[in-house]
């Protein structure tokens, strides 16, 4: 029976909210299964290849899963005679191989009939970036051919489900992107506490989690970052406040930083609050609107020392004293530190010298902050 107005609104909300659901498409793809009186209904959005798994979301019998082992090898995709399907297009598996040839193939044998599945439609996608996805519909032994009327079901379906995963794939790449600089940030030891439009924290990283965990200068009180001294903590509410005046009124401000005195008499905390610049289209609450960056002078550097040996050539032993000065350790101090004798650590800095080019200890310790090594 052709599809009724509410069920293709379904249908299609469903697609899209697939983008955004924890299992992508599995509510779609189960929907689909019960219009269509299928069993499976399965979305390959990566077939297997010789270096990577295939990446597949089923909606089965037993409901929607997520599949890339044992199922999903190169074996099995290299054995499917439904495959290299015209793009775009709906077909059956009895069109493109002939039943006859379907139901004595390996892959059919191996891999389809032990789930009790007999008819299969589907189609090929390639996305804008070039990915390619797969559809595949099933029915069981007991049921019958797809009709032409369910294959212009699909047919009318398949470009809202091409398109979703094209968002989909855009939103994953955004999303990898972010977490890649959020580790960036968090390998610099550098804090960051983000605040929406409204003034509540919205995020607080790595970094700045161990900072406020001190409660030593800066913490946050009724869900609000404060600081321990009344003049310095309406010197923060302040330049919160003008962050989120530029930020509602899209004006570029320039951001301002201050020092938090720490009770503990260490060393000051650095500030610096900045507007986050709003895109020509945002909308929507709850975005993003000031950022608080917080530096401790006195964490520890979390260089490793492997990169360090391979990005200046370093000895082990050279590579465990720069790391030790970089964290604001004296010569002897790090000398200790390693339990090696102090002459042996003026030979290591000697050597580290002329590997790095540098001739100062202050300049070393530069050097090594201001390279790759905090980011490894």
């Amino acid at each position: 029976m052709p599809l009724t107005l509410d069920q293709l609104d379904a249908l299609l909300g469903a697609i899209y909210q697939g983008c955004l659901e924890k299992l992508p498409w599995s509510s779609a793809l189960t929907a689909l299964r019960d219009i269509l009186d299928a069993n499976w209904v399965t979305l390959i959005l990566r077939p297997a290849s010789d270096t990577l798994n295939a990446l597949i979301v089923n909606a089965g019998p037993d409901g929607p899963f997520m599949e890339k082992g044992k199922f999903a090898t190169h074996t099995a995709f290299m054995l499917d005679p439904f495959s290299g399907l015209p793009p775009d297009k709906i077909a059956t598996v009895d069109e493109i191989v002939g039943a006859k040839e379907w139901l004595s193939s390996e892959f059919y044998r191996q891999f389809v009939e032990p789930f009790d599945i007999r008819y299969m439609i589907g189609a090929d996608m390639v996305t804008a970036d070039g990915s390619e996805c797969r559809l595949r519909i099933c029915r069981p032994h007991a049921s019958s051919h797809f009709s032409e009327s369910d294959k212009s079901i699909c047919q009318r379906l398949l470009p809202h489900i091409k398109r979703a995963i094209e968002l989909h794939s855009r939103l994953d790449r955004i999303e990898s992107e972010r977490t890649m600089y959020a580790t960036t940030i968090d390998r610099m030891l550098l804090g960051t506490v983000v605040f929406d439009e409204t003034g509540a924290i919205m995020r607080v990283n790595r970094a700045a989690e161990e900072i406020l965990r001190q409660n030593d200068g800066l913490s946050i009180v009724g869900g609000r970052l404060e600081a321990s001294y009344a003049p310095e903590n309406r010197q923060l509410q302040n330049l919160i406040r003008r962050a989120l005046a530029d930020n509602a009124s899209s004006a570029s401000g320039i951001g301002q930083a201050i020092s938090i005195a720490r009770p503990s008499a260490r060393a000051k905390l650095g500030i610096a609050v900045r507007a986050n610049p709003l895109s020509e289209w945002a909308e929507g609450r709850h975005r993003p609107a000031v950022t608080v960056f917080i530096r401790d002078p006195e964490q520890k550097s979390m260089a490793s020392r492997d990169v360090i040996q391979q990005l200046f050539e370093l000895t082990p032993a050279e590579a465990s004293l720069a790391l030790l000065l970089a964290d604001g350790m004296t010569l002897d101090e790090a000398a200790d530190q390693l339990d090696i004798r102090k002459n042996t650590a003026r030979a290591h800095l000697r050597s580290i010298f002329a590997k790095t080019g540098v001739t100062r200890q202050t300049s070393l310790v530069r050097l090594l902050l201001g390279s790759v090594t905090p980011l490894d």
